[in-house]
């Protein structure tokens, strides 16, 4: 059986993009993945000033889905969040060593919301969260094999 890591919350809380830590989005910095994410999803600069304000990634969220998408959303959108996690799972960083700790389990964003694009949810699902984050753990695992050589 295959060991997986299914939810992000609890121990597992620091793959949650709701974690926070500082990332930058077109050269403005954000208090979290959730924040710059959202962001993203727009070219209005004051829309992405009130993201940048809120004091929790839930209320990025929240206000995430009210905002009107950017047409060219749905082919930018995986390429946004991995180099949001690029950032945030930087090699050195505290956060990439915990990373690299999951070594062996399958990462699962499990989630009761319905999203089956970035988790896995009644057992369906594309769990792109979870593939991104198991592809930079093994770039950062074989990057330390190099170093040691």
């Amino acid at each position: 059986m295959i060991n997986s890591i299914s939810s992000f919350n609890k121990e597992n809380f620091f793959l949650s993009n709701f974690k926070l830590c500082e990332v930058t989005y077109e050269e403005e910095k954000y208090k979290s993945v959730e924040h710059a994410y959202v962001a993203a999803k727009t070219t209005d600069l004051k829309t992405r000033e009130t993201i940048r304000n809120f004091e929790t990634p839930a209320e990025a969220k929240k206000f995430g889905r009210q905002i009107e998408l950017r047409d060219d959303w749905d082919k930018i959108k995986l390429n946004v969040m991995e180099n949001l996690l690029r950032q945030k799972f930087h090699r050195g960083s505290e956060l990439a060593q915990k990373l690299m700790k999951t070594w062996g389990y399958d990462l699962i964003e499990g989630n009761n919301w319905g999203d089956i694009f970035w988790g896995i949810c009644d057992g369906k699902g594309k769990n792109y969260l979870g593939k991104i984050l198991m592809r930079i753990r093994g770039e950062l695992i074989m990057g330390e094999k190099d170093v040691k050589q």
